[in-house]
């Protein structure tokens, strides 16, 4: 009885080790199939977000042209209005301003940029100067533009 028992007992052992062995190779082809179809998922969703990302990496790009093409104006009118309140005694102070203005903004299409330079009342000493200027912008992605104008800075100083 004892041999009998442990030979029935072993079977279902021997049975359910050798079904193992027999799911082994479907476990690994089935772990091999999903993992392709994963793969393919990735592909699928890089897909649809790829044009959603580069929307939005060419605005970046487009608005920090923008901002560069603001900055260089700004600190352009601040150079053009100090060498305006501190060009009182030349001959043409306007012009000399001007001059200022547009040689610090050496970044910018000289064609496209408008200088205007007012002394009120006039270039004494501590009358008010107010130089300012405008420069275009575009901001456009993929060829459709989102928004286009012109840009001002203006600065006021004192003539010294």
């Amino acid at each position: 009885m004892a041999v009998g028992a442990g030979s029935s007992h072993e079977e279902p052992a021997l049975l359910i080790s050798t079904r193992k062995k027999k799911d082994l190779p479907k476990a690994s082809m089935t772990k091999r199939i999903s993992l392709r179809n994963q793969q393919g998922q990735s592909m699928t969703e890089f897909a649809l977000v790829l044009p959603i990302l580069s929307l939005l990496l060419f605005g970046v790009i487009q608005f920090g042209l923008v901002f560069n093409n603001y900055l260089t104006l700004t600190d352009a009118v601040r150079a053009g209005a100090r060498q305006a309140a501190v060009g009182r005694h030349l001959s043409d102070p306007q012009s000399s301003a001007i001059a200022a203005v547009r040689g610090a903004a050496t970044d910018l299409r000289q064609s496209d940029l408008n200088v205007n330079v007012a002394a009120n009342p006039g270039w004494t000493p501590g009358s008010e100067v107010t130089v300012s200027a405008d420069y275009p912008y575009r901001i456009s992605l993929m060829g459709l533009v989102l928004r286009s104008g012109r840009m001002h800075s203006t600065t006021k100083e004192r003539v010294e």
